[in-house]
């Protein structure tokens, strides 16, 4: 394979850029945007306040991403959310001559979906503008070659329409990102780089107590890629090269697009150690149950089936285990980070995944992140991936938590903090301590992990201890391998952070997330008034494992025991997180709970959280309380959503309003 690639002409850019067109500022105001979009040159002091927190979501809305080429730019920020207004319409941001797109804080949130800046290049955007911009969103960037920065000094000389030295978007730059923005994208910089015509700067960094990712990026760092030497004596924030990755995973909503990079730009050879690729058919499952007819109508379902058969073809060719729907019955094997963590991540090792919250396998002492379509096209020549040591944030949760306080709780909590809202979080690895962390389950540690990505974080991770043990050994690995393999995998002592935040455990109480965006939590005995509850969702890979599955037993159980079930006004739904996750409620008894309750059961599938499956709104005026980890406008259907514990969700379900659990009986679930 890298025979065909090392006569393969590539070019870097020009040192100067010409970046001729319109400014398009988002702004809060719908009417400015409108407004633009007509044809109006709108000065930046008029556009104030711009949109914050703008996600990949609300730039290419997921039903656009069935698409998988250009088309993709005539549906740019159609999801965008103004007030309450949706002002860009398709076409509309591609016919307009925009050449910059600017925006405020944290661009780019959420989901990984390379989807986003692929639309924006091919809507005629060249540069991306922010205050501050999420580390998902900007690698992708840069590895399609959109230019991206912080400086919103440049705005007057791309109003004039002069020249831009390359330099004003390299500057701050690592060496390596550097040289990908100046070969303009990820992939012809590996070719020049497989024919050694790239500088990787040597790690030089001598021994110093690291923390536990800093270990494992220690571990993995290629010394020689030519020569297959890994590993380094130590590393600090900062570092940058590539690290051999362990895993390497992607499902159907991206594997086709990397797939038709793989085979136009490097052709039908194998790819790189296939056995350590893993490809999920877990985000389309229900579709063709609840697509919209008008989406129908658009031809959305036939991309979709173009997808799931593209991502077939290519697993078959490449010889890659692709984890499937069940046979004879509606539902995947498994949600991808599900499965990751279930049956394959362990301690130590780096793993990556074409989805924004690959962090779930971090509850194990692995370092697990999220890549864009590019960058796992690039892995499955290289396998290795780019990175640069981020700076180590330590969460500290101490003291002992009240009975219906969950890892979702403590998440929400992390997430209204003004480090958080702030931004400060982004591109930081969050390393969750205290003795309260030590207390929670793995599947409980995997919330957290997980909703690292709602905090913007590189990643989340959980020292290996003793439950770790525990955990690998109910996988049938023996206890002295599970025991070599946790061995040394925490933080040194005396390791450096960044900063440290402290939450107490004990002063926390059951929280929600109030629409809009997961950072709006509150305690739920704070709300005013009574909220009515039209849906309530349990599920996704945060809120469908076993522990979780735990939780809506106790509640359903106990509620049962008073004679209750689901309010009569309300549709609950409860949905596996993994085939496993099934078993386990089936072996309890909780399916036959479920049921008599008076909820709706749903296979395994990624489903509602991202609008494609059961429990999603329909109207405007539905309210949803759900488990899952984001609640962005229009992620999970039109309505308003709530964002919740499981002990919470199940609690709402019954009394038909937004309620916290109160325990009744310790011994509900056995």
């Amino acid at each position: 394979m890298i025979e065909s690639l090392l006569h393969r002409k590539v070019e870097k850019r020009p040192s100067k850029v010409q970046l001729k067109g319109r400014i398009l500022f988002l702004s809060d105001d719908g009417e400015i945007v409108g407004r633009q979009l007509a044809g109006e040159d709108i000065p930046l002091d008029q556009a104030r306040p711009l949109r914050n927190d703008i996600s990949t979501d609300e730039i290419t809305p997921a039903y656009i991403c069935y698409h998988f080429d250009e088309t993709l730019g005539e549906f740019v920020y159609l999801g965008l959310k103004c007030g309450d207004e949706f002002p860009i319409k398709r076409c509309a941001v591609k016919n307009g001559g925009f050449v910059a797109a600017v925006s405020g804080k944290r661009r780019g949130k959420g989901s990984s979906r390379e989807q986003s800046p692929y639309a924006e290049i091919a809507a005629g955007i060249k540069v991306v503008i922010a205050e501050n911009i999420e580390r998902i969103y900007k690698q992708n960037c840069q590895n399609l070659g959109l230019l991206t920065s912080t400086d919103f000094g440049l705005l007057d000389r791309i109003a004039a329409g002069g020249e831009i030295e390359l330099d004003e978007f390299t500057r701050g730059e690592d060496q390596i990102t550097r040289q990908i923005i100046e070969y303009g994208g990820l992939f012809p910089f590996n070719v020049a780089r497989l024919q050694g015509r790239v500088s990787l700067p040597a790690i030089q960094t001598g021994s110093r107590p690291m923390t536990l990712a800093e270990k494992i990026f220690a571990r993995h760092f290629v010394a020689d890629l030519a020569n297959n030497r890994i590993g380094v004596e130590a590393v600090k924030p900062g570092d940058a090269g590539f690290v051999r990755t362990d895993i390497r995973f992607s499902h159907e909503y991206v594997t086709p697009m990397a797939a038709i990079f793989y085979e136009q730009l490097v052709g039908s050879e194998p790819v790189n150690d296939p056995e350590s690729v893993y490809f999920f058919q877990d985000h389309l499952t229900f579709l063709d149950d609840v697509m919209p007819p008008e989406r129908r109508a658009m031809g959305l379902l036939d991309l979709a089936h173009q997808l799931i058969r593209k991502q077939e073809e290519f697993a078959r060719k490449q010889n890659v285990r692709l984890h499937g729907q069940v046979a004879g019955r509606k539902g995947s094997e498994a949600i991808c980070h599900s499965l990751v963590l279930q049956d394959y991540a362990l301690p130590g090792q780096i793993i990556v995944g074409s989805d924004s919250h690959t962090p779930h396998a971090g509850a194990v002492g692995c370092i697990a992140f999220g890549i864009g379509t590019t960058d796992v096209f690039n892995s499955w020549i290289t396998k290795d991936v780019r990175v640069r040591v981020p700076e180590q944030v330590r969460v500290r949760v101490s003291g002992r938590r009240p009975e219906n306080v969950t890892a979702k709780d403590f998440m929400l909590a992390i997430l209204k903090t003004d480090f958080v809202r702030n931004g400060e979080a982004i591109g930081r690895v969050v390393e969750y301590t205290g003795e309260a962390i030590a207390d929670l389950s793995i599947d409980e540690r995997a919330t957290m992990t997980n909703m690292a990505a709602e905090v913007g974080a590189f990643t989340g991770i959980v020292a290996a201890d003793q439950k770790t043990v525990e955990f690998l050994m109910e996988r049938g690995i023996s206890q002295s391998e599970a025991e070599r393999l946790c061995r040394g995998m925490s933080s040194d002592p005396d390791a450096e952070y960044a900063l440290t935040i402290d939450i107490n455990a004990s002063d926390l109480r059951p929280m929600i997330a109030t629409p809009g965006d997961p950072g709006n939590g509150m305690f739920i005995d704070a709300l005013t008034e009574s909220v009515k509850v039209d849906i309530a969702y349990g599920g996704s890979c945060t809120a469908g494992k076993k522990e979780d599955m735990d939780m809506y037993a106790r509640v359903f159980r106990e509620a049962l025991a008073r004679g209750q079930r689901v309010h009569a006004e309300t549709q609950c739904y409860i949905q596996f997180g993994s085939q496993e996750v099934r078993k386990h409620c089936e072996e309890r008894g909780y399916i036959d709970t479920f049921r008599e309750v008076g909820a709706q059961i749903i296979e395994p599938s990624c489903g509602a959280c991202i609008n494609a499956g059961p429990g999603v709104s329909t109207l405007k005026t539905q309210v949803v309380i759900s488990a899952q980890n984001r609640n962005f406008p229009g992620r999970s259907g039109p309505g308003q959503m709530y964002l919740a514990s499981p002990y919470t969700v199940a609690a709402s379900a019954i009394a038909g309003r937004i309620v916290e659990y109160r325990p009744t009986s310790a011994a509900s679930v056995n």
